[in-house]
């Protein structure tokens, strides 16, 4: 079985959605330790899964980057990205499926498949905790910036109960960031 591994960008207050400028994708060429975990993660997955509204802003944003140092322009366009969506019509983007049904369903379906790697979700909120509500997360791979943003939807909102993980990893890097990696008990 595949390992659904949900990455995120994270403050220490808990929050992912970026309502102030305390994450920029590009700014990672600076911050060459954490780029070359994020490859490294990279190469031990072959899909990545978002929900519509992630996917339309990463659609928007990365294949316009002609020169991009980080190299994340590159794995996006050749990865098999998976868009949960009802409403989406046509990915309009190389190698994406939309998956219209069920997303617990669908995704208990990716994971079963033979032969695959790591399946990430990154962003999409509200599909990570539909996710993570069905218990279908093998891995947290949380990027903790040296942040209190105050506010702003969370990865694990109030009345989420996760029984017990274990840290598989933490991993500081140079500019106050740390990887912690959770598994379930």
């Amino acid at each position: 079985m595949r390992t659904l591994a949900i990455t995120e960008n994270i403050t220490v207050d808990g929050s992912i959605e970026m309502l102030t400028d305390w994450f920029d994708p590009q700014a990672q060429a600076d911050m060459a330790d954490v780029l070359e975990e994020s490859h490294r993660q990279d190469e031990n997955a072959d899909a990545l899964l978002v929900g519509r509204r992630t996917f339309e802003d990463f659609r928007g944003y990365w294949p316009e980057q002609t020169d991009d140092p980080t190299g994340i322009t590159a794995y996006l366009n050749q990865v098999r990205k998976y868009v949960v969506s009802t409403t989406l019509t046509d990915p309009m983007w190389d190698n994406s499926t939309i998956l219209r049904g069920d997303p617990v369903e669908e995704v208990r379906a990716l994971k079963a498949q033979e032969g695959g790697k790591d399946i990430v979700l990154t962003g999409s909120i509200r599909l990570a905790h539909t996710l993570i509500a069905a218990g279908l997360v093998d891995e947290y791979r949380l990027f903790v910036y040296p942040v209190v943003q105050g506010g702003g939807r969370r990865l694990f909102p109030d009345g989420f109960e996760i029984p017990r993980l274990t840290l598989a990893e933490a991993k500081p890097f140079r500019g106050g960031i740390v990887l912690t990696r959770y598994v379930p008990a």
